[in-house]
């Protein structure tokens, strides 16, 4: 029964009660796990390399599947109220690209986005995707060309491509031939963490 109690305190206790930082990571299917077990995900996976490192920091996923950038900007703020994150990593855009939506509007929501981030002092980690050639060039050079844009506008860290060095293993995609299956999570993992071992050092 205490440990029930104890529990169920924990639960309760505000995030800005943490002594330690937060790591929010907002995206869509790439990072909420889809078609795999949650444990399995890089999230989870770099939660884990963050609990072998002298690093006091614990990482809260808001990611859904299916986000757009748009679906983003409506919920970022009660995201940063919710968890009071010291450093965002936002991967979002893909479906945007995939249903073909305005590069403007995906810009202007990825640009709000981040703005917020930065007004409540987060550090940014900016993920971008790229688009498969049958979109056209203008569209998939257009796509590929916001998130160097958006990171130097913002001063934000840049990881280019999620998923470099996976994209071309079939063997490491779901049967839909879009989301990585569980054996590419730790590559995954390891193409952000790249990018956010600075940022953990500021």
């Amino acid at each position: 029964m205490l440990v029930r109690c104890l529990l169920i305190a924990l639960m309760l206790v505000a995030p800005s009660a943490w002594a330690g930082q937060t790591i929010l990571v907002f995206g869509d299917s790439l990072s909420a796990n889809y078609g795999i077990a949650s444990e399995a995900g890089w999230v989870s996976l770099l939660q884990q390399r963050l609990d072998r490192k002298p690093h006091d920091y614990r990482v809260v996923n808001a990611s859904i599947s299916g986000e757009t950038t748009a679906g983003g900007i409506s919920r970022i703020h009660a995201a940063l109220d919710t968890h009071q994150p010291d450093i965002v990593i936002i991967e979002l855009g893909a479906n945007d690209g995939l249903r073909g939506l305005s590069l403007e509007a995906t810009r202007n929501n990825l640009d709000g986005i981040m703005l917020a981030c930065r007004t409540r002092q987060a550090r940014i980690l900016l993920i971008g995707m790229r688009l498969p050639p049958n979109y056209g060039a203008a569209y998939t050079e257009g796509f590929a060309a916001l998130y160097p844009a958006l990171a130097k506008k913002h001063r934000a860290a840049l990881l280019p491509f999620l998923l470099d060095g996976i994209a071309d293993r079939r063997e490491w995609f779901q049967a839909d031939n879009l989301h990585p299956t569980a054996a590419a999570q730790a590559a995954i993992m390891e193409n952000v963490w790249a990018k956010l071992q600075p940022l953990l050092k500021q």
